[in-house]
């Protein structure tokens, strides 16, 4: 009671009422959740037009001491995994505030790059932590539409600009190109890895970037994360029991979703909202491979 009474007191009465009070901790909460790409109905998931404004929500509240990054993805699209990381580190260094990140059940290849926007990473002991590398996947139907009597045609204006076309042969020279493609991203995510995490890393003979990635004590023994814990705990011993965990964003209520896919039918009309759920439903089945990568 009497921490309550101090908490609305003028500071001058504040000192002798109560002089060894001080005010609760706050850290903002925002979750990170799902594939990293093009957000749609069907699928989820994150990409940098979706996550600004819970961002600079969580960045811009009022009085608070940290921002802590609740992260659950599989990972997905690496410029969007870029784009998002360089916002939350910009976003740190203006406001002047920590970030925190707490890994679930996997933060790997791009969540693992978003959890590096943190100045410090935990996770539970099972949660899946790295696949430092670079996929690409697809299928072929040359000899599916051959056996079907169908014949491609596709006429360009550049050699190179019907590479990989997955209804004709694949071509040496096409593979080749991809596989470049794929080093310098590679590159790119492994000089990010090592930027974040300084002097932290550890890595054994068999490399950190080969693709791999461990659970919770075996990441922290390669440096890949900082400590293993949940976020309630890590913020109470870095803010004192009494801290406020402040969630930004949240599930929309049930009358703004149904508003919402009111608007998406009128705009569409029923046609193309049927050629959106199409879309939704692919987009589903590959962030449903993306997770089974991870047994998840």
């Amino acid at each position: 009671m009497k921490d309550l009474i101090a908490r609305f007191l003028p500071a001058s009465l504040r000192q002798r009422f109560a002089p060894d009070w001080q005010p609760r901790a706050s850290v903002a909460v925002l979750r990170l959740n799902g594939p990293i790409g093009m957000a749609m109905p069907l699928r989820g998931g994150i990409d940098f037009a979706s996550v600004i404004g819970p961002l600079e929500a969580a960045f811009g509240m009022r009085g608070v001491k940290a921002v802590a990054l609740v992260i659950n993805s599989p990972g997905g699209s690496p410029v969007q995994s870029s784009l998002i990381y360089k916002r939350i580190r910009a976003l740190a260094q203006e406001k002047e505030l920590p970030v925190y990140a707490f890994a679930e059940d996997v933060a790997a290849s791009g969540g693992y790059m978003l959890a590096c926007a943190a100045d410090e990473i935990y996770a539970d002991e099972s949660s899946i932590i790295g696949s430092i590398g670079v996929v690409s996947a697809g299928f072929g139907f040359a000899g599916l539409i051959e056996k079907l009597g169908i014949e491609r045609r596709v006429h360009t204006a550049g050699e190179s600009k019907a590479m990989l076309d997955p209804f004709r042969p694949e071509k040496p020279e096409d593979v080749l190109r991809l596989e470049a493609l794929q080093r310098d991203v590679h590159d790119n995510f492994k000089a990010l890895v090592r930027r974040s995490r300084g002097g932290r890393l550890i890595e054994p003979a068999d490399g950190l970037f080969t693709g791999e990635f461990w659970a919770g004590q075996a990441a922290l023994d390669r440096g890949l994360i900082d400590g293993l814990g949940d976020l309630r705990t890590i913020m109470r011993q870095k803010f004192g029991d009494r801290v406020r965990l402040k969630l930004v964003g949240g599930r929309k209520p049930f009358w703004q979703r149904r508003i919402g896919f009111a608007a998406r039918v009128e705009a569409q009309g029923t046609a193309g909202l049927g050629e959106g759920f199409a879309r939704g439903l692919v987009a589903a089945i590959e962030a449903r491979s993306l997770w089974s990568r991870f047994g998840l």
